[in-house]
């Protein structure tokens, strides 16, 4: 097997035996610019009925470090993770965009920091969850990226300077990288052979993911299927956003609650 098919490190999570259901989202990408879009997810935190959620990455459009919490718009969406964390268990795994998130924050917000991938058993089954962009091989830039901000060094580095400067350079990466998407001719998706090889890996036949925006839920051999999430933006004239629900009954598709 190739590096790049090499599955990393396994963590599990058995749930308890009284949940009766578990939620999955992603890829909000909070930000000050993205008031309705909190709302939205304040909204469906208070009025779900789901005993877990757990948020595959993304949750933020941006996270420079953990004192960044203490920030307006930011504060509000930690009231609003630690409110719901009253009556839920709320799990995080990291995205592309917010895998600095730390547990200052975690522990504010009254989330759980779960590894990716992480391997969830409930219902006498159970799911590979992952934020997914590991998975994109095809991607070799954004690899190269991810490899060298996911090390120790780099994040020392970064971390050391003033929230500032930190704030000014996200900006910078963000606007470079919006500006390598407006000459991509296609959005790119998971490695198939990989995405097996983690499913071989940790003895499952399904995965949820996040990162590409692109639902879907389809087979990836006649043995594994992954189901894909929506991206959530409630910004523009057409709320998108979805939620997947894994019951006893299997997982299905649903809109936010409220």
């Amino acid at each position: 097997m190739s590096a790049g098919l090499a599955p990393p490190p396994l963590a599990v999570f058995e749930a308890p035996a009284h949940w009766r259901s578990i939620e999955f989202l992603s890829d909000l990408h909070l930000c000050v610019d993205t008031p309705r879009t909190l709302d939205a997810l304040r909204r469906h935190l208070r009025s779900t009925d789901a005993d877990a959620i757990v948020v595959l990455g993304d949750l933020f459009e941006v996270w420079v470090g953990d004192d960044v919490r203490f920030s307006p718009f930011e504060q509000a969406c930690m009231q609003v993770l630690h409110e719901a964390s009253k009556h839920h268990y709320l799990a995080f795994i990291a995205g592309n965009r917010d895998f600095l998130v730390g547990e200052d924050f975690l522990h504010d917000a009254g989330m759980q920091g779960w590894a990716d991938p992480t391997l969830l058993k409930a219902f006498g089954s159970s799911v590979l969850l992952t934020h997914g962009d590991a998975l994109c091989l095809s991607d070799t830039r954004y690899q190269q990226f991810r490899q060298q901000v996911r090390g120790a060094a780099w994040q020392t580095s970064f971390l050391s300077q003033t929230l500032a400067e930190r704030q000014a350079q996200a900006r910078q990466m963000r606007d470079a990288s919006e500006q390598g998407r407006e000459h991509q001719t296609s959005w790119g998706d998971i490695d198939v052979p990989c995405a097996l090889s983690w499913l071989d890996a940790a003895g499952s036949g399904q995965m949820i993911h996040g990162h590409t925006h692109h639902p879907s839920h389809d087979r990836l051999d006649s043995g594994h299927a992954r189901w894909v999430l929506s991206d959530w933006d409630f910004e523009g004239s057409e709320p998108r956003a979805d939620v997947l629900r894994w019951t006893a009954a299997g997982i299905e598709r649903r809109q936010p609650a409220g």
